[in-house]
């Protein structure tokens, strides 16, 4: 399990994958799903024998700023 400070955009480009969340749901992820994460602890598992290829965007997330 990792856990990011950014919004991550992801496609499966390739292959499938499975997405674990912190509660131990887990969703599948064909190829072509996007998935948008706004600091989610969570694992990638890939429980084929193939690879999979994944896109990522990554954003950084404003701070709050006192004015």
């Amino acid at each position: 399990m990792h856990q990011t400070k950014t919004v991550d955009y992801s496609i499966v480009v390739e292959g499938e994958l499975y997405l674990e969340l912190d509660d131990g749901a887990e969703v599948h992820l064909p190829t072509g799903t996007t998935i948008v994460q706004n600091g989610a602890r969570h694992a990638w598992r890939n429980r084929s024998d193939r690879p999979a290829t994944l896109a990522y965007v990554i954003l950084d997330v404003e701070k709050d700023v006192e004015k």
